[in-house]
């Protein structure tokens, strides 16, 4: 690999999930953005779990984030070349999505691979983990993949787009890179693919709302 990304340990402190990188415990990405969610959001996840019935939501919740992280395995497998892709009988649904996403999103469009599941931080603020990393039809990247139950709007992409925005500043500022694009890539559960790119203007864009829920999840945390 390209770069040297650093071996951390995810913990949780008083019911958050951070990073021990560094002798430093960083929250990670998706610990600032659920607790800096706006109002709006959390109204219309209640309504959601509300009309659904809290088992019924915490099912579809728990089946999405198992498939999820067994088509990241598989792909995680794919870019390390460590996936049998002649594998016969293995017709899962998770191995299928996954297929699509390498056949559509990832084949002849990797130049080089930096880092797959890679442990990124911003010293002092934050800390993640990328799915992908690398140079992408010719532009440095970050790349996530993403499972979904149904095709996705570019505008219910923010969450993913501040993350890899996240992911972006932390790499630039630690490596002294010029990653200037993110790409998500996603699979539903029919098995349709979708892929969204967003280029360094859009990607400046979120770094500086991240950066302000950074700020805002640090007040937060004093004041408790």
């Amino acid at each position: 690999m390209k770069f040297n990304y650093p071996k951390s340990i995810r913990a949780y402190y008083n019911g958050q999930r951070l990073y021990d990188i560094n002798n430093e415990k960083l929250p990670s990405v998706t610990t600032i953005l659920n607790a800096t969610k706006s109002k709006e959001a959390i109204e219309s996840l209640n309504r959601w779990r509300t009309k659904l019935g809290a088992a019924a939501a915490d099912k579809i919740t728990k089946e999405a984030t198992s498939r999820g992280q067994a088509m990241h395995d598989f792909l995680e497998k794919f870019l390390l070349g460590k996936l049998n892709l002649d594998l016969l009988g293995d017709n899962t649904l998770e191995r299928q999505m996954a297929d699509q996403i390498i056949e559509n999103g990832l084949r002849n469009k990797i130049n080089e691979i930096w880092g797959v599941e890679a442990t990124l931080y911003y010293p002092e603020r934050y800390a993640g983990a990328a799915d992908l990393i690398g140079n992408y039809e010719g532009k440095n990247s970050i790349i996530d993949f993403k499972n979904s139950s149904q095709l996705r709007k570019d505008e219910w992409n923010t969450d993913y787009y501040l993350q890899l925005s996240a992911y972006q500043m932390a790499h630039n500022k630690v490596y002294g890179t010029d990653i200037n694009q993110g790409v998500i890539l996603v699979c539903t559960k029919d098995l349709m693919f979708q892929r969204f790119v967003i280029d360094s203007e859009r990607l400046k864009h979120y770094q500086e709302i991240f950066m302000r829920k950074v700020d805002e999840y640090y007040k937060m945390q004093l004041n408790n």
